[in-house]
């Protein structure tokens, strides 16, 4: 009997080779300037802001308090519809609870605070609170409670609605046979639409070409979510941003419509922010960066929206402490050299050593696979010999 030899590499395709916030670098190029001279600001549809940078729709992050501070701010959070704010009349009680239960405690408490309904009257009063104050606002809601949810928050002024889910995609294949149309939604919508999340060129494509005003990039990256222990998905946070900037361009140069790319989590400093922008983000989302600050309503506390899930939590609650004021954070001044407050000083000195005045000018700047960037030379720093 012949022996048959099988050329496996020939009939397995070659994995891609992707890359995470560690894994590059930004080189600077010809020209430099005065910090002075670097405009932070982007837009979204017909709304315009001065600090690229958005509050993660997660409890421990976002309430109508820190929203109005955030606004303040030049930023713009996202307020969880789907959230405590819209299931109890006295949020700050089961906000204490959170933070007072152990380690162990936590998953089954957040599982079964998260089982009260839902309550339109209270999902309207949170985002009148913010309304009344002023500020422009974000909702989210996933798919399945966005019709409900999102057009009451916006009857009640929101600014700006969120579709998000861990994978959103245009093509949703339901059993029951009912599921969103997106691109009926974005078309009657009455304010710009953000839809995530997404982490690919085709899958991104789609969403742009249901009429997103933007698009949310990431999944699990996030220091609370286990998405990618659980689920085995996700890309890292440079390469999807790519990707999905990639299609943002393409879409924009056949149909004259710019669509912003959002990426969302995974960021630990002001360098990973400056990497995700370079790779072609508009604005960066952030969650345990803001949610240790002292205004944040989760007491030094974050979990992910997908944490109480009741068969499959994908998240965790983690202890991110309290660290500073909201406006040190965002504007210094700095007390640490960890890249974690300061942030929109931090942007704006890379881009003036990169020679971008604007977000749009550092989309331009050059990025490099260097996965020594912050090990090399730094022999003492790594022995805690500092």
């Amino acid at each position: 009997m012949q022996s048959t030899s099988i050329d496996i590499g020939a009939s397995v395709a070659p994995l891609a080779q992707t890359y995470g916030f560690d894994d590059v670098a930004l080189v600077p190029g010809m020209e430099t300037l005065d910090p002075e001279l670097c405009d932070l600001s982007w837009q979204i549809g017909g709304e315009s802001f001065d600090l690229p940078i958005l509050a993660a729709a997660m409890d421990g992050v976002v309430d109508p308090r820190f929203a109005v501070e955030f606004h303040r701010q030049g930023g713009l959070a996202v307020l969880n519809l789907e959230g405590l704010h819209g299931r109890y009349e006295d949020p700050d009680e089961v906000y204490r609870r959170i933070a007072a239960a152990s380690r162990e405690q936590a998953p089954t408490l957040l599982q079964e605070v998260y089982t009260q309904p839902l309550r339109e009257d209270l999902v309207r009063r949170a985002v009148r609170r913010v309304k009344e104050r002023g500020a422009r606002l974000a909702v989210s809601a996933t798919p399945l409670n966005a019709v409900w949810l999102l057009g009451a928050a916006i009857e009640e002024g929101a600014d700006i609605a969120v579709i998000q889910s861990t994978v959103t995609s245009a093509r949703h294949h339901s059993a029951s046979g009912v599921s969103l149309d997106l691109e009926s939604f974005c078309r009657h919508c009455p304010v710009p639409v953000i839809i995530g999340n997404t982490v690919a060129y085709e899958p991104a494509l789609a969403l742009m070409e249901a009429g997103a005003s933007a698009l949310l990039v990431g999944v699990g990256p996030g220091a609370e979510c286990t998405s990618r222990e659980v689920l085995g998905i996700g890309l890292p946070q440079i390469t999807a941003t790519l990707e999905v900037a990639a299609a943002r361009d393409e879409y924009h140069r056949a149909t004259g419509r710019y669509v912003a790319i959002i990426t969302d989590g995974g960021m630990r400093t002001s360098g990973d922010m400056v990497k995700a922008l370079a790779a072609g983000a508009d604005a960066v989302m952030l969650g345990a960066p803001l949610a240790q600050a002292e205004e944040a309503p989760g007491r030094g506390y974050n979990w992910g929206m997908a944490s109480f899930h009741s068969l499959l939590p994908r998240g965790t609650r983690i202890n991110v402490g309290t660290t500073a004021s909201l406006i040190q954070i965002l504007y210094g001044p700095s007390t640490v050299n960890t890249g974690t407050q300061n942030l929109a000083g931090a942007i704006r000195t890379a881009m003036s050593v990169l020679g971008a005045r604007t977000i749009d000018e550092l989309h331009e700047a050059r990025l490099v696979y260097a996965p020594a960037i912050k090990t090399e030379g730094k022999m003492y720093q790594l022995a805690g010999r500092q």
